[in-house]
């Protein structure tokens, strides 16, 4: 069990580490879009940045609506996944921890 551990905490770490960089960016860039209203998210280059936010973003719609047009929800999820890569994979992340500790 621990050397399946031990084989498989890197991969884990860089995977979620680049996922959860990618889902901040994804939100980054729908929070810069809102201020372009007019911008088709169904064509182009768009369809990379709308197909993985679109879901997340209309559940987040539904318990926080827009507040004076505003959609606050790609704020709320670049923090969420700011939070979630740190606790994760950041220096000090709980998944760096356990790599840590099956090589001792």
């Amino acid at each position: 069990m621990i050397s399946l551990l031990k084989n498989y905490l890197p991969i884990l770490d860089i995977i979620l580490g680049i996922v959860l960089s990618f889902l901040t960016i994804v939100f980054l860039i729908r929070l810069i879009l809102t201020w372009y209203p007019k911008i088709d998210l169904s064509k182009g280059f768009w369809l990379l940045v709308s197909i993985p936010s679109n879901y997340i973003l209309n559940l987040t719609r539904k318990l926080i609506p827009p507040i004076g047009g505003v959609d606050v929800g790609p704020v709320i999820w670049i923090g969420v996944t700011m939070f979630l890569r740190e606790i994760l994979v950041g220096q000090q992340g709980l998944i760096k921890l356990a790599i840590h500790k099956t090589l001792m």
